[in-house]
């Protein structure tokens, strides 16, 4: 009776089945198929473990993944074996900058930079980082570099016009999100930039994947900034104006663009149901760990005005429409929600009569009175209580706001 082969892969067959599953990674990732490049990877890493090359160019397929927390361990394990390894050093910079730890990055993209000065990605995602430690000069110093080397680097002209509109230079911000575009970056997301720091018509709203992203990003320290940063005061104000209506209690309220639930514990006593909406799922993952709200929904907020079947007597949007400039959509949805007798409570920062709505630096909305009571009137609504009264601050100047209460007739 044979007995079953117990002999061992032949090394340099082996070695080629690695190399094969190599190059197929390889031509995945230039495919833009992150996800299979990535398995292909970790199959030649069983065959031949610890080689830098894979362990590189399997920390770049995570990247591209969008997990960083998955990159940054394999592409250390490259650096162990190969400390000069420019490509690990540049890619563990970006992983450590997109996890919110720039000083880190800087530390691995000074080194790569040491080696090979000549890559104009490291020089972007060094500028990346010094813009999150407020170096702005440094940041336009570092993209100069960038762009030296690679002129149509749209993503290093997006990111100069965004650190020149936040120096106040709108002339030069506007010129460096026209390259971006002309470079090929995000159109839609740079003519939204370009329309806050020039004349060019605004859009109506800004990019739903800008919004979502922001505050993905934003979510861990987004109540800490935004409260004790900029004092924000819009949820208190809102509920305030409720509590001076009368002691009624609402049966069904919304939270509009709830964000981490900043309103939830000021609305609960008022409410006897609870729900949210917000485009951004970290900052509902926070909300939803307050257990306030009965339900929580990751949508567009017009969107969900426009589809569901739940009616309300009372909607609060604080400090949701710098992220909305027509409002046309919303107040129908409005319409389309509130009970008869229901309130809808809000807050807009303040523009001014001669216009309706304006996109300003800021890259926030700003809405007129005028404007506002002429929606209310068209979809039903009548004014119960406005109130003008700064929302929060920006750069330590108060930014005026205008806070409404609407009844449905």
């Amino acid at each position: 009776m044979s007995q079953p082969s117990t002999t061992t892969p032949d090394p340099a067959t082996q070695f080629e089945v690695a190399r094969a599953q190599f190059l197929q990674g390889v031509a995945c990732l230039e495919a833009g198929r992150a996800d299979d490049a990535r398995r292909a990877f970790e199959a030649s890493l069983d065959l031949v473990p610890g080689r830098p090359s894979t362990l590189t160019n399997l920390g770049v397929a995570w990247l591209r993944l969008g997990q960083p927390d998955r990159a940054l361990p394999v592409l250390e394990q490259a650096l162990d074996a190969e400390p000069g390894n420019v490509e690990a050093l540049g890619h563990c910079g970006a992983s450590l900058g997109e996890l919110g730890r720039p000083a880190d990055a800087l530390v691995r993209l000074d080194a790569a930079l040491a080696l090979d000065p000549g890559r104009p990605a490291v020089w972007f995602h060094r500028a990346q980082c010094l813009h999150r430690l407020d170096r702005s000069g440094e940041a336009l110093e570092s993209l100069a570099q960038a762009l030296k080397r690679d002129p149509a680097l749209g993503l290093a002209w997006s990111l100069r016009g965004s650190i020149l509109k936040d120096l106040r230079r709108p002339a030069e911000a506007a010129d460096a999100f026209r390259q971006a575009i002309a470079s090929g970056a995000d159109e839609q997301l740079n003519r939204y930039f370009l329309a806050s720091v020039s004349d060019q018509v605004a859009p109506g709203h800004p990019p739903a994947r800008y919004v979502a992203q922001l505050f993905d990003e934003y979510a861990a320290e987004f109540d800490q900034h935004l409260v004790q940063g900029l004092r924000y005061r819009a949820p208190g104000v809102l509920v305030r104006q409720l509590h001076a209506l009368d002691a009624r209690r609402w049966r069904h309220a919304l939270d509009l663009g709830c964000g981490t639930g900043l309103c939830g514990p000021l609305l609960q006593p008022l409410v006897e149901r609870l729900d949210g909406v917000d485009l951004s799922g970290q900052m509902l993952e926070r909300a939803r760990a307050l257990g306030m709200y009965r339900n929580l929904h990751q949508a567009d907020l017009v969107g969900h005005l426009q589809a569901t079947p739940e009616r309300h007597d009372l909607l609060v949007a604080a400090d949701v429409f710098i992220y909305v400039g027509a409002l046309e959509a919303v107040f129908a949805g409005v319409q389309r929600v509130l009970l008869p007798g229901g309130v809808f409570s809000f807050s807009v920062e303040h523009a001014d009569d001669a216009q309706d709505w304006v996109l300003r630096p800021s890259l926030r909305y700003a809405h007129s009175a005028r404007y506002v009571t002429r929606l209310t009137a068209q979809h039903g609504l009548a004014v119960i209580r406005q109130l003008e009264q700064p929302i929060r601050e920006d750069q330590r100047e108060p930014v005026r706001g205008l806070f409404f209460c609407l009844a449905r007739r």
